[in-house]
């Protein structure tokens, strides 16, 4: 099986529903899986320019919670997959417009590039498609360098420009600066993860987070602190703390083993035990960053708050490693 990645650049809405359109209407004629998560409106006149015994079968999903996290994406993909096995699905997305700075704007880049390795065997033919009238320069750079395969006026041609997960592999010695809204808390990790387990899930308590956030911040810290414990250092520490959207936490390894900062995205790390963790870790969280050098390895989590309001522009307390 052959995963496949294309990309339809459009500006007119006419040639979105002729390739989208046939790309459905193919799957589901063929009697396979045909999957769509675009923008309500532009899914909306898909469907009705499909025939109706087309569009009955085509399962739409809400572009907004598949785009939710990248890790938590990349997983959605995955169990697409597996509830279609062996059949071969087709799945038509959109990715939204603007994700933010960095690093949600460099994790969604991480993840394209590297969906290329993270579904490699799968079988799923996975159209992204673009609205040039609402890319900005960048994005549209970035669109080149993450598809293998774009869809020109001939057909599928290959995308010299693409770059491979490679050219966004690079490991940062730390992660930029954060606004901080309230004290840091510190935790050190121990050999005892039953004892870690218990202080994270008191911490949370104390601090007023919801039950649902502390047990995602203690999924996440467990697995970061066994990778601590069974592959690097054997010590370390937690420092958890709030900014303006989002709770923020970190593990730092002395060791500095942890080289990848694309680790947790691709198949291997599901089915060996080292990197397994990381895989449930960018599940449970909403952004993942692996930074260091020889001196340690920091990894940092991210749990957004999507009730807050946008980040003030006259901060200056910030958090920096």
């Amino acid at each position: 099986m052959t995963f496949t990645h294309q990309c339809l650049l459009f500006a007119h809405e006419h040639r979105f529903r002729a390739v989208a359109g046939g790309r459905l209407q193919d799957a589901v004629t063929s009697g396979r899986p045909a999957v769509l998560a675009v923008a309500p409106h532009r899914s909306a006149r898909l469907l009705a320019a499909l025939t109706p015994q087309v569009a009955r079968e085509v399962r739409v999903l809400d572009r907004d919670t598949l785009y939710d996290a990248p890790g938590r994406m990349l997983a959605a993909l995955h169990r697409i997959v597996l509830a279609h096995a062996p059949e071969r699905v087709t799945v038509v997305v959109e990715p939204p417009p603007e994700r933010g700075p960095d690093p949600a704007a460099r994790e969604w880049r991480r993840l394209e590039a590297v969906l290329a390795t993270a579904l490699d065997g799968s079988a799923l033919d996975l159209l992204c498609v673009h609205d040039t009238c609402a890319l900005t320069p960048a994005a549209r750079t970035t669109v080149h360098t993450t598809h293998p395969v774009l869809i020109g006026a001939g057909g599928p041609r290959v995308n010299h420009a693409y770059l491979g997960p490679g050219a966004h592999g690079a490991r940062s010695r730390a992660p930029a600066p954060l606004p901080l809204t309230g004290p840091v808390h510190r935790v050190e990790i121990g050999q005892s993860l039953p004892r870690l387990r218990r202080e994270l899930t008191a911490l949370g308590t104390s601090l007023e987070l919801d039950t649902l956030r502390v047990d995602g911040l203690v999924v996440a810290v467990n697995e970061l602190a066994a990778n601590v414990l069974e592959h690097g250092a054997g010590k370390g520490n937690i420092s958890l703390w709030r900014s303006h959207d989002r709770w923020v936490c970190e593990v730092f390894d002395e060791a500095g083993l942890l080289t990848d900062p694309l680790a947790g995205y691709r198949p291997v790390d599901g089915v060996r035990s080292r990197g397994y963790g990381l895989w449930i870790t960018r599940q449970t969280c909403d952004f993942l960053e692996i930074c260091g050098n020889s001196g340690g390895t920091l990894v940092r989590v991210h749990f957004l708050d999507r009730s807050a309001e946008p980040e003030p522009s006259t901060r200056d307390t910030r958090l920096s490693r």
